[in-house]
């Protein structure tokens, strides 16, 4: 069979030595990042792509993905121990994890987080390999109408998904548009919101500003809100879960995979709705529904299950169809850029060992992250406790660093400074910056499909509407607008992230 050479050029590909070294070290940072409360996978890999630069593209994504699905891992220990969610995909496992971490059950809430992770993991990485390589090939006969299309409906789908005021959603949106358009235009030559700033003639590098939006940002609104951590408990004991317990958490582990990986794909989605979602699923089904909140192993089974797995599905429209759901898969698809590929299907045919390598390493990093986790505790544990006032002249330096790195240039650090200003702002005013690294990315894509298709049409607009994938994604773009501005669905949207104590 044909996926089964796939993967073995994918396993060739992972099993080196090199890419083995960065794996490790990419589940390791993401694991220590989610224990540190206030820092989080976007801003690591934001601060982390300048040292790409120099890597193999192989070696850097798996470098850079495993930050990502090590970081969901490492939000749960600190959720159950301390009651403060590393990762935001990690806030309902304090629900029942801490309550459980109180009663003396800290080891078996973690062994709990750790293998449903693992279990997730490996479940949908086996759904990218056989998924994914045929969405590819449906996305190779799309022409720069449907690709126009497909991405207003990612935009119109982070809206819809995005938590907080739709208002803000959109705003951050069209921010993120505009931003985008910021350089010379390719097409006349005519340099566009430049304010006759030689530095900004090649547009904003998105490097500077996710370092500064969630990277710098990040850090003066944690200083802000800094909180004391009382670790429950700092030796943890009683690692295996007992055989009644296994049979308690694997009905809500597949529960919570499956709907983890259909939510991974979608875009705004992720781990986060992933988590919120298999939470609320798993207190309706759960015939222990009662105790939740009181520390339920099943609360931190479905929810972490969730959360990693739709870490791991979220890269399908990353690696297929060169759409970001999420902040992160923005970045990811920036360090192909960087790498000079691409993104898009016809990644799997022209890189079909960055591709099978890719998806092989999910396999072996999800392993290491279950041999990591759990012998290393008291690691993690040590790192709870280092003051935030401790790391971030620490973490200012190297965000410094990496951008100067980009062009030698300290106008990109002074960029850089004004977005994190930006990014505390809009945390102040509740706004979510994920829509507006979408919007960054997706804008100058969307410009340059709109002008392709028109060229193709001779200018007629209608191109967009008589295409039938055009038209059916331009409709469910129209519906989800339409859909989420009825009343009913403004509140379930709202409750879907909101979750009783």
């Amino acid at each position: 069979m044909e996926i089964l050479a796939n993967l073995w050029l994918g396993l060739e590909t992972a099993m080196s030595l090199a890419n083995l070294a960065y794996c490790l070290l990419g589940v390791f940072l993401g694991t220590a990042i989610g224990v540190l409360p206030g820092l989080g996978p976007v801003a690591t890999i934001a601060m982390l792509l300048p040292a790409t630069f120099g890597l193999p593209p192989v070696a850097a994504l798996i470098m850079l993905a495993g930050i990502y699905y090590g970081a969901q891992y490492g939000g749960s220990t600190t959720a159950i121990l301390v009651n403060l969610p590393g990762e935001s995909s990690s806030v309902v496992t304090a629900l029942d994890g801490y309550q459980m971490a109180r009663q003396g059950h800290a080891g078996k809430a973690l062994a709990t987080a750790a293998i449903g992770s693992f279990i997730a993991g490996t479940l949908s990485t086996l759904l990218i390999a056989f998924f994914a390589p045929p969405l590819a090939d449906v996305a190779l006969t799309f022409g720069p109408a449907e690709y126009f299309s497909l991405m207003v409906l990612g935009l119109v789908a982070s809206i819809v998904l995005a938590h907080g005021s739709l208002l803000h959603a959109v705003g951050m949106i069209v921010f993120g548009l505009l931003l985008g358009l910021v350089g010379t235009d390719v097409n006349s030559g005519t340099a566009r919101y430049t304010f006759d700033l030689p530095e900004l003639a090649d547009g904003i590098n998105f490097v500077v500003v996710a370092m500064g939006v969630f990277g710098i940002g990040e850090i003066v609104r944690n200083l802000e809100h800094e909180m004391t951590r009382e670790v429950m408990i700092k030796r943890v004991t009683g690692l295996l879960p007992t055989r009644e317990d296994f049979r308690r958490i694997i009905a809500p582990v597949l529960r919570g995979t499956a709907l983890g990986s259909v939510l991974g794909i979608l875009p705004g989605g992720g781990a986060m709705l992933a988590s919120f979602s298999a939470y609320a699923l798993e207190k309706k089904v759960s015939p222990n529904a009662a105790n939740f909140g009181k520390g339920a192993i099943e609360g931190v089974a479905a929810p972490e299950s969730a959360n990693n797995a739709g870490a791991q599905t979220s890269f399908i429209p990353m690696l297929t169809l060169g759409i970001p759901s999420n902040p992160v898969m923005a970045l990811m698809i920036g360090a192909m850029i960087i790498q000079g590929i691409q993104p898009g299907p016809a990644v799997m045919t022209e890189q079909p060992t960055l591709f099978w390598g890719l998806i092989v390493s999910m396999w072996i990093g999800n392993f290491f992250l279950l041999v990591l986790n759990l012998p290393l505790i008291g690691l993690w544990v040590r790192m709870i406790l280092v003051p935030y006032h401790l790391l971030y002249p620490a973490i200012l330096v190297f965000c410094a660093i990496g951008v100067f790195s980009l062009n030698n240039s300290t106008f990109d650090v002074h960029l850089m400074a004004l977005f994190g200003l930006a990014g505390y702002v809009f945390a102040k005013l509740d706004c979510e910056p994920a829509p507006l690294m979408l919007g960054f990315i997706l804008g100058p894509m969307m410009e340059e499909y709109l002008r392709r298709a028109l060229l193709l049409s001779k200018g007629d607009p209608s191109v967009f509407v008589t295409r039938p994938i055009s038209a059916v994604m331009l409709l469910l773009a129209l519906a989800g607008l339409i859909a989420v501005l009825s009343p009913a669905l403004r509140r379930k949207r709202d409750e879907a992230f909101t979750e009783d104590d």
